[in-house]
């Protein structure tokens, strides 16, 4: 038989004869009788899994179809305006916010000290009368948001990141203006933010005090264009961006709250975006590369017996020659 070892015991298969000491287990006599052999015995073959030998059902994996992506609409498809659900609380805003400036009518002229300069760039603030505001650098010109990229009219210094277009400084110098005048508008930072889910992708722009009646949002199936007016400050904050991933227009929603404007996207094909936007300058930098790469292939090549190797002497004229050497 074997040899089996089992809670302390040490003995054989074959008889009962159990011992819990080893050297006991070594010399206990065997218990059959037979020819030497110089061969060792085949060991008994160990059995593992089903010991009833039944067949296992075969276990067959499906996997869902991998859908096919939805074809790129173009980006300058027809806008559509989200008609905005608008807080109670963003009403009661504009509500004192006019209240309160037809109290203050007559004193409107009246310049606060900590007053900003009303110029696009210009970041002096007014600290009385006595201080010299003639070095005002600023934007004469208008802001540009086409196509994604954000850039002043008078400089064309062409940015994708909104923050990088806020701090451009100025490319002409004048005198602060502490008083926006009717009918100019000017530039209001804000900061926007977004996060997704299985299905939504929500834009949150943080602002307050924004008139709701002036502000709106335009969307297509890859491109988002938000503008928020401030009557308080006589500006305006908006973007413009070309989505990572395609949006189902219609059941897409706006709202207008007191903190901010929330913007829910509904994804028109499953799947996570990467971002939220795909800036334009890289796209034009593509096209611009591709193009470098036919003008090289249509490069003919060059012969080199068609050139002239032969030296040339050259002299000066006779008007610049001095007497000497005529």
């Amino acid at each position: 038989g074997a040899p089996y070892f089992h809670d302390a015991y040490k003995g054989w298969s074959c008889c009962q004869n159990k011992s819990t000491d080893f050297t006991t287990f070594l010399n206990t006599p065997g218990c059959t009788q037979g020819k030497h052999s110089n061969v060792k015995p085949e060991e008994p073959e160990k059995i593992t899994g089903n010991l009833k030998k039944e067949s296992s059902p075969e276990v067959v994996e499906v996997r869902a179809p991998i859908a096919e992506s939805l074809p790129r609409p173009a980006y300058t498809s027809p806008l559509v305006r989200l008609k905005p659900n608008i807080a109670p609380s963003l009403k009661d805003q504009m509500k004192n916010l006019i209240e309160q400036s037809s109290q203050n009518g007559e004193d409107s002229t009246e310049i606060k000290i900590g007053e900003s300069c009303k110029n696009n760039g210009c970041k002096n603030t007014y600290n009385g009368p006595d201080v010299d505001y003639s070095s005002c650098k600023h934007h004469p010109g208008i802001p540009v948001f086409h196509e994604g990229m954000k850039y002043w009219s008078c400089c064309q210094r062409k940015t994708t990141e909104f923050q990088h277009f806020l701090e451009q400084e100025g490319c002409d110098i004048g005198k602060c203006v502490w008083v926006r005048s009717d009918g100019q508008e000017g530039v209001v930072n804000c900061r926007y933010d977004w996060h997704q889910t299985a299905s939504h992708v929500t834009v949150s722009i943080y602002a307050k005090k924004y008139d709701p009646s002036s502000s709106f949002v335009e969307i297509n199936p890859i491109r988002l264009k938000a503008h928020l007016y401030f009557p308080q400050e006589k500006g305006a904050f908006g973007i413009e961006l070309e989505l990572k991933g395609i949006v189902d227009v219609e059941g897409s929603s706006c709202s207008m709250l007191g903190t901010k404007t929330e913007i829910k996207l509904k994804k028109a094909e499953s799947g996570s975006w990467a971002r939220l936007d795909i800036p334009r300058e890289v796209v034009a930098k593509e096209k611009e590369k591709e193009s470098k790469e036919e003008a090289d292939e249509q490069v003919d090549a060059l012969d080199l017996d068609d050139l002239d190797l032969t030296s040339q002497r050259f002299t000066l004229s006779k008007e610049a020659m001095t007497p000497k050497y005529l």
